[in-house]
């Protein structure tokens, strides 16, 4: 039989009752049909996520930056070897608990609309075209090619999602048309015609008045119907009630559970859909609505090898998980995530001169790691990969709290730590930007009611001061950027000889970006976002359409626009035809570099890019592939 055939035959001997427990993600066991309890919720949106030991990649942002299909997919696929490695472990124990399956809730694909957004850098950037390349790569690369699938990759956040954090739980979206389809959807539709993703997760908010996850137009007439989907939605967690509790288009649970189910929402990540059965009591739903999504969900497991023992992937060893290989790949990922924004021809640097690393992001751990993050067991911070490389001196000096101006007076003031090391120091280092405390999920350290979201594009008060007193002494500066989002740097492209964002890199970043700094690796990173010069650049946060948003839109000049990126050799461009053109690296630097093709719509438009190889001298062609 077919998966769905033994999936309509399974459910064709549960109870009301028993399919009811099976559309929520904390399913239970049913012992006398031989189902094992399971939970549906995994993350792995760079990297196996909450899990113990892993390899922790770039931040998804960082990884859009490489502008890399391939590389993305090998990334993908290792993420996808260490997820089944775990589970053929966990499983072991008779059942799987919270972040030990198969059912992964990556990649995020939404629209990094505006730089405030505090999730933003859990995306693809800000363009639909790079975010469903990039997307398509990764969810080929963890669902696999075999008879089973690998894991299950689920899209998200179905749909129009992107702040603001504090009001998602009621939020309603407003778009038109031609935002929603060429803008919110389009690399969801895009995703689905070209990589066949097992699942969708629905967003908190309203589109239109509808709520996402109880949507008919978003999901019975668009995403079934127009776009063709077959796998099976999830709602994201607690989104169910969200619907009578703060968008109020329902009563109760009974109400707001039924009509996310009859509109094709068939798991709860939550516990609302345990009014089902009141719901069916009621007259709000058919128990044949509700056979019907359990059907969907024991589809996927069977996909998933769950209840068979010639799965392919069940041989996967656990001596994958942070091996070498992916270490590897790990590390040319990181150093493909950062993109030189300025260079006067200070970098590569001379390891042999006295350095002054200064910032209080330096030593950070946590800006390596982003979030939805796994737990490395070995890592460097971008401070202890300028000490492994560096001949000469290195001096270290925090300089400034993350935020804060602290003044009380028995705390800490690290401004002079950092004047000294400058004083001392033949070149300054300074590593300053947020972590991802300041920019997240729902609630933060720092910006209070913006609860996750950035209130600005700004430095933090207590670095733009330590910033100004080591730019006073004169000395050269590179400035290293790490940030998941745009910062205004129009101070730092005045004053620095070269500028650098390093989105979180992952657990090899700090070797990464001593690489690129002393040469060992020419710089390839791309920006997936348009580097704005201020916050009144940008539209009402909570304005949905695109006028004035994006390079596709904005009616100003950025100060880095969308798709800039130095590397330390000179490539030329020579157009062959429309969709062909010759790379030539006349430059003394083997590189990566990425070639971009852009049409006019009227507005700009990204439709093709390439990454290639070359080598100092090396002339290749290459040639743009719209469906990739």
């Amino acid at each position: 039989m077919t998966f769905e055939e033994r999936a309509k035959d399974l459910v064709s001997k549960m109870t009301l009752a028993e399919k009811i427990a099976q559309m929520q993600y904390e399913a239970p066991a049913i012992e006398r049909l031989g189902v094992p309890a399971y939970n549906w919720w995994n993350e792995c949106l760079h990297g196996v996520a909450r899990s113990g030991a892993a390899t922790v990649f770039p931040q998804a942002i960082g990884m859009a930056a490489s502008f890399n299909t391939d590389l993305m997919f090998d990334v993908a696929t290792a993420i996808s070897d260490e997820a089944r490695a775990k589970y053929n472990e966990y499983k072991t124990f008779g059942d799987t608990q919270i972040y030990q399956g198969l059912t992964y809730w990556s990649p995020n694909i939404n629209i990094f609309r505006d730089p405030r957004w505090g999730r933003g850098h859990e995306t693809y950037g800000e363009d639909p075209y790079l975010t469903a390349r990039m997307g398509v790569s990764f969810v080929k690369g963890l669902q696999g090619e075999g008879k089973y699938r690998k894991l299950d990759a689920t899209i998200k956040h179905y749909a129009v999602h992107s702040g603001p954090e504090t009001l998602r739980h009621g939020f309603n979206a407003e778009v038109s048309d031609k935002d929603l389809y060429e803008t919110y959807l389009w690399a969801f539709k895009y995703c689905v015609d070209h990589a066949d993703p097992s699942a969708v997760m629905g967003a908190y908010n309203r589109v239109n008045g509808e709520a996402c996850c109880a949507s008919k137009t978003l999901l019975e007439d668009i995403l079934r119907g127009e776009f063709g989907f077959s796998g099976y939605v999830v709602s994201d967690c607690a989104a169910i009630c969200d619907i009578h509790q703060h968008h109020h288009i329902t009563n109760n649970e009974a109400e707001s559970a039924a009509l996310a189910v009859n509109n094709g929402c068939d798991l709860n990540c939550g516990e609302t859909y345990k009014w089902l059965k009141t719901s069916v009591a009621l007259g709000l739903i058919s128990e044949e609505t509700i056979t019907t999504a359990v059907e969907r969900l024991f589809a996927a497991r069977f996909r998933l090898g769950m209840f068979d023992d010639d799965c392919e992937y069940d041989a996967i060893p656990y001596d994958v998980v942070e091996c070498e290989a992916h270490t590897k790949l790990n590390l040319q990922m990181a150093e493909e995530s950062i993109v030189l924004l300025k260079n006067d021809g200070i970098l590569p640097l001379s390891p042999n001169q006295n350095i002054a690393v200064i910032g209080p992001v330096a030593d950070d751990v946590t800006v390596l790691l982003g979030n939805y993050n796994g737990t490395p067991s070995r890592y460097t911070t971008l401070l202890a990969g300028i000490q492994s490389q560096a001949k000469g001196k290195v001096y270290y000096a925090r300089g400034s709290h993350l935020f804060d101006d602290e003044v009380h007076r028995a705390v800490e003031r690290p401004l002079r730590e950092a004047i000294i090391a400058a004083r001392h120091a033949d070149v300054v280092i300074m590593m300053c930007g947020l972590n991802p405390s300041l920019e997240g999920e729902e609630t933060d350290n720092y910006n209070g009611s913006a609860g996750g979201d950035k209130i600005d594009i700004e430095l933090p008060p207590s670095q733009r001061t330590l910033y100004r007193e080591i730019i006073k002494l004169g000395k050269p500066v590179i400035f290293v950027n790490v940030s998941g989002s745009c910062i205004a740097l129009t101070e730092q492209d005045k004053d620095c000889h070269a500028v650098l964002q390093c989105f979180y890199p992952g657990a090899m970043g700090g070797e990464a970006l001593a690489n690129i700094i002393f040469g060992k690796t020419s710089p390839s990173g791309r920006l997936p976002v348009t580097f704005y010069k201020t916050t009144e650049d940008l539209p009402d946060f909570e304005n949905y359409s695109m006028e004035n948003r994006t390079y596709k839109f904005f009616r100003g000049t950025p100060l880095y626009p969308f798709g800039h990126g130095l590397t330390y050799s000179e490539i030329t461009e020579e157009p062959i035809d429309e969709n062909t053109v010759k790379l030539t690296n006349k430059g003394p630097f083997d590189t990566w570099y990425s070639a971009l093709k852009f049409e006019y719509i009227p507005h700009k438009n990204l439709c093709g890019f390439q990454k290639v190889f070359l080598k100092k001298g090396e002339t290749v062609t290459i040639k743009f592939d719209r469906e990739g």
